[in-house]
């Protein structure tokens, strides 16, 4: 059963994927139907983006009764799936949501509930197809004896080479090995014992250091 909406409040999210876009087309729609400025929020970031706070602002504000519009449905999920799992967490606090460019999208209405339970069906459908590709993946990469994942990193590769001829190097700090070939430390010394030397001696060496800068 759909909530009533009558006399909700409606609050507006608008997203553009670059600082150089303008967000006046999206805000100018959403003041248009009947959101309040101050009740109208606005990204300028990709939405592949997981950190979104104009996004984070929008969802804070939205109280059991609201509406939420957006201008367009990929204004507000990064994917199919993403989008499905925003609407249905808005659902279960009886909000509603609302795109004005795509109008049969609109939860609040009982043709809209069922187009939106079309979508769920995808998402669902793609998160099958997405594991069914991976176990078949996964099969295919174990029938001669391999295991999924990324191959082993072995002892001439040219970055456990370059690492361990740095480490050789004795004047040269870890924090300095690690800088240009952009690993962590515990990499270094991953790297280190795979290029046959003694990772503990790197970590001596390391505390060595750590003690000098701290005398």
């Amino acid at each position: 059963m759909v909530p009533a909406f009558d006399c909700a409040r409606l609050v507006g999210y608008a997203r553009v994927s670059t600082q150089a876009q303008d967000l006046a087309l999206q805000i100018d729609a959403l003041l248009k139907f009947g959101v309040a400025r101050d009740l109208s929020f606005a990204d300028k970031a990709s939405g592949a983006k997981h950190q979104r706070p104009g996004l984070d602002a929008c969802l804070d504000q939205l109280q059991a009764g609201d509406v939420l519009l957006v201008w367009r449905l990929d204004r507000l999920g990064r994917s199919v799936r993403h989008l499905v799992t925003l609407i249905d967490q808005l659902r279960e606090k009886h909000i509603g949501f609302r795109s004005v460019c795509d109008g049969a999208i609109d939860t609040t209405r009982p043709s809209g509930e069922l187009i939106f339970h079309v979508f769920s069906a995808l998402a669902q459908f793609e998160r099958r197809v997405i594991q069914e590709r991976t176990n078949a993946g996964l099969a295919v990469a174990r029938t001669p004896g391999r295991k999924g994942g990324h191959p082993p990193i072995r002892p001439n590769d040219r970055r456990i080479v370059l690492a361990n001829k740095l480490f050789q190097d004795k004047p040269i700090s870890l924090d300095d090995i690690c800088a240009p070939l952009k690993i962590l430390m515990s990499t270094l010394y991953r790297y280190v014992a795979i290029g046959g030397g003694d990772p503990l001696s790197a970590i001596k060496r390391q505390r060595t250091r750590d003690k000098n800068r701290g005398s």
